[in-house]
């Protein structure tokens, strides 16, 4: 029996795919959606040791968590990863979005393959596991076994709708994300599956500080709320996504950064 977190909705008996689970944003997310009571899959691509440490922890703590790889560019393997879950848990309820890049480079030293890259694996991966997503919900459930057919939740970034410096292939992946959530709604929702997005400020990760203190500190004065965000912050703003406070809600993109994009520009 997993050991849930009463401070969060209950998702007992949901089941979430959570792609990017490897890294830190991922992590955050999959632990949170695991405190409230969801079983887990952890997609990664490359971080294998990560993501397997991050299913034996939650394992230990009394959660249902399997990592499994998945190149999620690739159909055959999304609808793979998709099969795993209902195979492992009998269902899938929800897909969170994770998995991407964000290089930074300069668009006069940009290349086509550049851009190709960072588009392929923020923006046509977040479509192709969608598809791969809605396909496994709807063989999967019923309205009746479940009126809340399907949440999916996109990760995209304050970046999609203020840009960046050396960051334009990113930003522009991400503004698709945003809208993409919005279109896959509007098709989507008549069969009960609903399309969100999360659009987070600046997390902390370890050695941030250290490695980029000019930016830490320029967002930190400029949020309103004077930190940087948590991994975690995400996570619970998923599990709101995933749960039934959220059931009229689709379409949308939450933004959690702090308040950093209020800051006034002049």
């Amino acid at each position: 029996m997993t050991r849930r977190d009463p401070a969060l909705p209950d998702l007992s008996g949901t089941v979430a795919v959570i792609t990017g689970a490897g890294g830190g944003i991922g992590g955050g997310i999959a632990r949170r959606l695991a405190a409230a009571g969801a079983d887990v899959v952890l997609g990664y691509r490359t971080s294998a040791g990560a993501a397997q440490a991050l299913a034996d922890e939650l394992t230990v703590t009394g959660a249902n968590a399997v990592a499994a790889q998945a190149d999620i560019t690739d159909p055959a393997a999304c609808s793979a990863l998709m099969s795993l879950a209902v195979d492992r848990f009998g269902r899938l309820d929800v897909l969170v979005n994770n998995a991407g890049v964000q290089p930074v480079q300069g668009l006069a030293d940009m290349s086509v393959d550049d851009w190709r890259e960072v588009i392929d694996a923020n923006l046509t991966g977040t479509f192709v596991a969608t598809q791969a997503a809605v396909a496994a919900m709807r063989a999967h459930h019923t309205h009746a076994d479940n009126p809340r057919r399907g949440s999916i939740i996109h990760i995209a970034s304050i970046e999609g709708s203020h840009p960046a410096f050396a960051h334009a292939h990113y930003c522009a992946s991400k503004a698709a994300i945003i809208m993409h959530a919005k279109t896959a709604a509007l098709e989507y929702g008549p069969l009960g599956i609903r399309v969100n997005a999360v659009s987070p400020g600046l997390i902390d990760r370890e050695g941030l500080a250290d490695a980029w203190p000019d930016g830490v500190g320029r967002f930190t004065g400029a949020a309103p709320l004077g930190r940087l965000g948590r991994a975690d912050e995400i996570g619970d703003a998923c599990v709101f996504l995933a749960s039934g406070m959220s059931a009229w809600i689709t379409g949308q993109n939450l933004v959690v950064d702090g308040g950093v994009s209020v800051h006034p520009t002049w």
